[in-house]
């Protein structure tokens, strides 16, 4: 089970929203790099970044602040990243740079197609972010709330190739109250990929409650405000969830 810390970038600097909320933002660093370094530091073994201001621009806005989070991680660990990829060029141009895997969200419910486009032009190296409230898909942002379910999308996009879905539940998004570990489970038991969980990761009982769920497809979750506040420490957590693991893995044995 991996706790991927995640680094939001809002007009240059690493901040926290609380429910998707642009104007809640709490800004924890102004030098992207350095916090990216510090995470690594912990024992990080993916990190998570979004374009804040791309996801609601629909292209990307924070490119300086992403290259000095690449040039401080080099090639140490993976760096997936999400908000306003919404075309081809995009995604070459990042993976160019060193991003190791994308991950579409508004363009994967508005345009399927451009999906299945990248998944066949770059192989291993996409993800799809499906965001909801109340089980009803998101999009834009967080701004716009569709008619879509996210199981029925996540369907759509397990056959073309698709590397993960990262699911996030909005109304737990950075207030701490928990990860929505039932919605997650019952995704990762309708599709074949794995699923990452986002929003609300706040102490060791929701690192339990998940790492029991691995075999059902769950591979890691997105951690976020927890870690930033010291609610939640990474090293010890990261720690604890290998020991879980290994645990219920020899149970299953």
């Amino acid at each position: 089970m991996l706790l991927i810390p995640a680094i939001d970038l809002k007009d240059g600097h690493c901040v926290r929203l609380e429910q998707g909320d642009m104007d809640k933002a709490t800004v924890f660093s102004e030098d992207p790099g350095a916090m990216a370094a510090h995470w690594i530091s912990k024992g990080a073994r993916r990190l998570h970044l979004v374009d804040l201001n791309g996801a609601f621009a629909g292209k990307l806005k924070n490119e300086s602040a992403i290259k000095s989070i690449l040039k401080a991680v080099g090639d140490e660990i993976p760096v997936q990243l999400g908000g306003g990829i919404r075309d081809l060029e995009t995604i070459e141009r990042l993976l160019d740079d060193g991003i190791s895997t994308v991950i579409i969200g508004t363009a994967a419910v508005k345009n399927p197609g451009f999906v299945q486009d990248a998944c066949t032009a770059f192989p291993g190296h996409v993800m799809v972010g499906l965001d909801a409230r109340d089980g009803k898909v998101a999009t834009d942002g967080w701004s716009k709330i569709t008619g879509h379910e996210v199981i029925d999308l996540a369907k759509k996009f397990e056959d073309w190739g698709v590397e993960a879905i990262i699911y996030t539940d909005i109304g737990r998004d950075g207030m701490l109250k928990g990860v929505n570990v039932d919605a997650t489970i019952k995704l990762a038991q309708a599709i074949r990929i794995p699923v990452i969980a986002s929003g609300g990761l706040s102490n060791n009982k929701d690192i339990e409650a998940l790492c029991k769920a691995e075999e059902e497809g769950v591979m890691g979750v997105i951690a976020g405000r927890s870690i930033y506040s010291g609610d939640l420490d990474l090293a010890a957590a990261q720690k604890y969830a290998d020991e879980l693991t290994l645990k219920y893995a020899k149970k299953i044995i």
